[in-house]
């Protein structure tokens, strides 16, 4: 009897090529995923892979089951959303945050649920955006908090989040006025480890590359990245989002805005293009949307404009 069991370890199989890789993906032993991928194959009558020393290759059937199989796991997942969206302000809701996003937002965002009387179990997943997209189709998350842009999910924008330079006070002084991204020099710029989308942006924005003899790749968190800025080890982009958090207490981290336009990233609440987005994804978006722009708005002073942060601000020192 076919499975929808087989059918997904089939899938992870053909993404992966590779039994060990495939079996670790689905949670399961490799001898478990190869007696059922042996089953499928002697139920629909053909051998669907190609098995190598090192990876397995399709066949030309078990590319045909492969269209199939995927079209059958989708509408699978399909009913599945649907049965999750009539539950409406009940029931579990996963959701995924990229990790310069999850320690800022998550506060106000739980806070805000409870007032709200929003009676799901809320289950948070913190990982980079490529994880999370992978999460997302393979329904293991509902959705996603990344910033964009991004591709072939439904995506719905939140919030502008402005980037700020910080660094050491005395770095940070010898700054021109009107400061532009590309224009701090021959600093060195701190960047998150690889994988992180804020590095590439932060590359994008400042005008560098990984081969710019001034990038150095130091940390796994912003909160690791602000203190070696504030000791003067270089400089890094801090989000809004991010500042009052980063600057809470005694600290030696002074911050610059940049010159308009102000560099910027856009936050955005990503599902499934297959999940009915009524109810609970509107109501999501327009949470965090609420929680997101307050942490900007009192990064700008409250205003919005961005002007009433000093041109130079050393908090603490």
């Amino acid at each position: 009897m076919l499975t929808l069991r087989q059918l997904s370890y089939f899938k992870a199989l053909a993404t992966h090529r590779h039994f060990g890789r495939a079996a670790e993906t689905c949670h399961v032993s490799q001898p478990a995923l190869s007696v059922q991928i042996r089953d499928l194959e002697a139920h629909l009558g053909g051998m669907l892979v190609e098995r190598r020393a090192r990876e397995v290759l399709l066949t030309g059937f078990g590319a045909e089951v492969l269209v199939r199989a995927e079209a059958v796991l989708q509408a699978v997942r399909a009913l599945e959303d649907l049965g999750q969206s009539r539950e409406g302000r009940t029931g579990i809701l996963r959701l995924g945050l990229i990790p310069t996003v999850a320690p800022y937002l998550l506060p106000g965002m739980l806070a805000a649920l409870r007032a709200e009387d929003i009676q799901r179990d809320l289950q948070v997943q913190e990982a980079k955006t490529d994880a999370l997209l992978e999460r997302l189709e393979a329904g293991e998350i509902d959705a996603a908090v990344v910033a964009l842009p991004v591709d072939g999910v439904h995506v719905v924008p939140l919030f502008e989040d402005r980037f700020l330079l910080a660094g050491a006070a005395r770095g940070i002084a010898a700054l021109p006025v009107d400061l532009d991204p590309t224009g701090f020099g021959a600093g060195r710029l701190l960047l998150l480890e690889d994988g992180h989308c804020l590095s590439e942006q932060a590359l994008e924005v400042c005008g560098r590359d990984r081969r710019h003899k001034h990038i150095e790749m130091t940390a796994s968190s912003l909160a690791t990245l602000a203190r070696l800025a504030a000791e003067g080890f270089g400089m890094t982009l801090l989000p809004e989002i991010a500042l009052a958090e980063e600057t809470a207490g005694p600290t030696r981290l002074a911050l610059r805005r940049f010159s308009a336009p102000e560099p910027s990233r856009t936050l955005g609440l990503v599902r499934r293009r297959t999940t009915p987005g009524e109810g609970w994804f509107t109501d999501l978006a327009t949470l965090i949307t609420r929680v997101g722009e307050g942490l900007t708005s009192a990064a700008r002073g409250g205003g919005g404009t961005g002007d009433a942060l000093p041109v130079t601000q050393d908090i603490g020192a």
